[in-house]
């Protein structure tokens, strides 16, 4: 574990005096960031295959974004969308344009996006259709709404009451959403691949299947794309992997490369129904994400990104598959494009922090499934780097805790 010796770190202690510890943090302060190396304030480098919670889909200050958001701070920071503004219509335009034609609705997160996305189902439902059937194990964001569509009970605790309206279905089980479905519901909520759930990937055809249902009972398919848009799982977007196309989705993380900001995009005759007035974030869309997210849109497609990550999915393949035979406590391993879960017997944090120690900054999530969501632009050279060192970690935590191999 990293223990330091040195004075304490004044960035730290301004954080203990003066910010709310909502966060659980560890004891590093960051101070710069290249492609996918950070760098601590005492000069330790770290290579990072959970980049900004993914959000920093192109590895840390992705020139072409830095440079697009440099040019546009000289010129508009941020305008009222009473206006208009060029970026923010052309950014519109290239992602209706490389996903299903929709019409996009910008905010700032996930949550955000989300939100919109409840908002938009209700008013075009009416008062009588209003249920959403979202998925054990999703994740949806941190507002009430939001944070009630998660079906995770921890996430509830102490919030109550809920918002009215949402109904949970097992994730993969297509009859019991057919089950729920009733005269009140108005549509389906699910991600394509269930990421803070602990890359959870669909039975083969269960997103098809809502399809059917959606479409019989006339309601709306919505795609949660937080985690899976914008390349991901090396597809403009994660419904074209699955071939299944939704009425809406909702974009966040790696929209802007790193830049804060998401998007609802709507097939046109439902996005009328969000009519002025009803809906609104004053920093949606503005001046700096509309170019970030135009810069980083360009940069996928202008060096290749998506057929990277589809490479990069079997290089992760390849290393990390074998650990499932050779080690006891790996359960399995799941890669979806640059979506990758590597599920364990035993709590997975320890292996967080001694994956630190080494250097090489991951994610746990659900307690026992380590979680990376690399940066497109990781080279192979990093990614063997990577599953070395897991590799290497995972087989010291064997051997210094056999007794844990029944776990």
């Amino acid at each position: 574990m990293i223990v330091s010796t040195a004075a304490p770190d004044p960035v730290q202690e301004l954080f203990h005096e003066y910010v709310i510890p909502n966060y659980v943090r560890y004891p590093v302060t960051l101070v710069r960031g290249e492609g996918s190396w950070v760098w601590d304030s005492q000069g330790r480098r770290y290579l990072d295959l959970f980049p900004g919670w993914g959000c920093n889909l192109l590895g840390h200050c992705p020139p072409r974004v830095v440079q697009a958001v440099q040019r546009q701070v000289e010129q508009l920071i941020h305008v009222p969308n009473t206006w208009y503004i060029e970026p923010q219509g052309r950014w519109a335009q290239m992602l209706s344009q490389r996903s299903f034609g929709g019409q996009a609705f910008f905010c700032n997160s996930g949550a955000e996006a989300n939100e919109a996305a409840i908002k938009l189902v209700r008013l075009h439902c009416g008062p009588e259709r209003f249920k959403i059937v979202t998925f054990q194990g999703g994740f949806h964001g941190r507002t009430l709404a939001t944070t009630t569509a998660t079906a995770q009970p921890k996430y509830h605790e102490g919030l109550g009451p809920l918002v009215a309206g949402f109904v949970y279905a097992p994730f993969g089980d297509a009859q019991a959403v057919a089950e729920l479905v009733d005269e009140q519901t108005a549509a389906i909520l699910v991600e394509p691949v269930q990421g803070e759930g602990g890359v959870r990937v669909p039975p083969q055809g269960f997103l098809a299947q809502l399809r059917q249902i959606a479409d019989e009972h006339n309601l709306i398919l919505i795609f949660d794309e937080v985690q899976t848009g914008c390349g991901r799982t090396g597809h403009w977007f994660g419904y074209q992997r699955f071939g299944v196309e939704p009425d809406v989705i909702t974009l966040a993380k790696g929209l802007c490369g790193g830049v804060a900001a998401g998007a609802m995009l709507a097939r046109p005759e439902l996005a009328r129904s969000l009519r002025p007035g009803m809906h609104a974030a004053t920093f949606g869309g503005n001046p700096l994400a509309a170019a970030a997210g135009i810069a980083t849109l360009e940069t996928i497609e202008e060096q290749g990104l998506l057929q990277r990550v589809q490479h990069l999915e079997k290089l992760f393949l390849e290393q990390l598959s074998p650990l499932v035979d050779e080690l006891p406590i790996v359960r399995q391993v799941r890669v979806v494009g640059l979506m990758i879960g590597v599920e364990l017997s035993v709590p997975g944090e320890p292996v967080v922090q001694r994956m630190m120690d080494q250097g090489v900054l991951i994610n746990c999530t659900q307690g026992n499934v380590l979680r990376m969501l690399p940066a497109m632009t990781l080279t192979d050279e990093q990614a063997q780097l990577g599953c070395q060192k897991l590799t290497e970690v995972l087989r010291r935590y064997v051997q210094q805790a056999p007794e844990e191999k029944n776990a």
